[in-house]
């Protein structure tokens, strides 16, 4: 078994891979004693349920299962629910072989409470019985399609993050204080993210925000927030390409997390779990290893150095793969689909200004890939560096909130060529749009003819854009 304790940097994240399972949003839940875990993981033939007891250092396969949706354990020592094509089930001893109860069906995401009996499915319903009835939600205020949903409902607080039509840059956090029957906008995250992943820490109003950038070289990130989601810090920043975290949960003690990285390659005759567990909010972890079987798996990466500069621009490419055997690497350094080098670590010049995406294959048929998006930048030597030149962004307004009308205040750099800024209501419908004199540092909006609520200012200069809550109440 591999327990070690480390610094999460860069360099790390070569032990990990893609998984070849469906990623589902719960792979790992907290059970109700400090250091017990369920997960889903790789077995040597297929995928089943483990049970730890020592924070993921050792763990029990409890039952071979298939086309888990979610799992989540309760407060109760021994109850674990699981969702199977949206039907759900309970076990009273662990998730063992045999032990299943089938209870409800409709069921879907599933998260359990800090209180014994309470099971939520999504935010349509809940349970205090342990799944025998359930009261539904009016879900007043919701819009858009929620992605990841988080419970404490011993304060009767609930999360929602959603993806809103039309706003495609932007994701909100919803929260609510009455399980579900109403819910408001308490953070808008500026981003566009493949996946995200949310859980509760020890403390009421602690959360924990995974996020998987889906288009530029940003990696994962770590958030954590203690004042239920309203602010952020930045925890941590996982950079390999695709790094498989399946699933990340908060445990019971102060500032603990645990994250789970599972991978299966070569019809499972390789098939590795990992356990990551911080006790600092995640910016240091002790590595676990409960399952392994097979050898290490392959794994691509690369660094290169430097990542910009003026054309032409000579980048040395390093490898940084894992495996047994690597023989081949097949480098397409402008993501063309044409194949540059087949050198280990080669050396590449880029003639043309413009951003670069970078991929290296391990094997002919791009089983075992890396892809930095938008890795290189190479400028114009005798253009202005509009991006290394331009002040940060500040937007506010005031006051906020409003009855009527209300003044936004923005800074920038004198030479402005264009700016906007669009007013959306919480539907994601643009409802304005003003007009932005670079000599002047703010601009008035009249909201006279509509009605009380949320309203979102988003102010874009060129590919750089940043977004205020406004609040109107007549």
């Amino acid at each position: 078994m591999l327990k070690r304790r480390i610094k999460i940097i860069l360099f790390l994240l070569v032990l990990l891979f893609i998984s070849t399972l469906a990623f589902a949003d719960y792979h790992i839940t907290r059970g109700p004693e400090i250091g017990e875990i369920y997960f889903i993981g790789p077995t040597a033939t297929g995928e089943g349920i483990y049970h730890s007891t020592d924070f993921g250092e050792t763990a029990a396969c409890m039952d071979s299962i298939s086309a888990v949706e979610s799992i989540c354990a309760d407060k109760t020592p021994g109850i674990l629910y699981y969702d199977y094509y949206d039907n759900l089930f309970i076990s009273y001893n662990c998730g063992q072989y045999g032990s299943w109860i089938f209870r409800d069906t409709g069921s879907i995401y599933i998260n359990s409470g800090v209180t014994e009996g309470f099971i939520y499915c999504d935010i349509s319903k809940h349970s205090e019985n342990y799944g025998l009835n359930f009261i539904s939600h009016n879900c007043t205020g919701f819009v858009g399609n929620g992605t990841t949903t988080e419970i404490d409902n011993q304060n009767r607080v609930g999360y929602v993050t959603v993806h809103i039509t039309g706003i495609n840059d932007s994701l909100y956090l919803f929260i609510t204080h009455d399980n579900y029957d109403s819910l408001e906008v308490q953070h808008v995250f500026n981003f566009d993210a493949a996946t995200t992943m949310l859980s509760r820490g020890f403390n009421s109003g602690e959360l924990f925000f995974l996020i998987n950038y889906s288009s530029n070289n940003m990696g994962q990130q770590l958030f954590y927030s203690d004042d239920y989601g309203n602010t952020w810090e930045q925890k941590n920043t996982f950079n390999c390409p695709n790094l498989p975290i399946r699933s990340i949960v908060g445990g019971r003690q102060p500032g603990e997390l645990y994250m789970i990285v599972e991978y299966t390659q070569l019809m499972y005759e390789i098939a590795h779990i990992y356990i990551y567990h911080s006790l600092d909010y995640g910016e240091t972890f002790t590595v676990y290893h409960p399952f392994s079987h097979g050898p290490e798996p392959y794994v691509a990466n690369f660094e290169a150095s430097p990542i910009n500069g003026t054309a032409p621009l000579t980048v040395q490419f390093t490898d940084l793969s894992t495996g047994e055997n690597i023989y081949y690497w097949e480098w397409d350094f402008d993501n063309d689909g044409e194949i540059d080098s087949y050198e280990q670590n080669p050396e590449y010049t880029y003639q043309d200004t413009g951003y670069y995406s970078v991929e290296l294959s391990l094997t002919p048929d791009q089983l075992y890939t890396a892809t930095r998006y938008n890795y290189i930048r190479v400028n114009d030597p005798n253009a202005i560096d509009e991006e290394g030149e331009k002040d940060k962004l500040l937007l506010h307004n005031s006051p906020n909130p409003f009855c009527s009308s209300t003044t936004i205040s923005y800074s920038l750099q004198s030479n402005i060529r264009e700016a906007t800024i669009e007013i959306y209501n919480i539907k994601g419908q643009l409802i304005d749009k003003l007009s932005v004199d670079k000599n002047q540092p703010s601009v008035e909006w009249n909201a006279v003819g509509l009605s009380s609520g949320i309203y979102f200012c988003k102010f874009t200069y060129g590919k750089t854009d940043t977004i205020k809550k406004l609040v109107l109440i007549k």
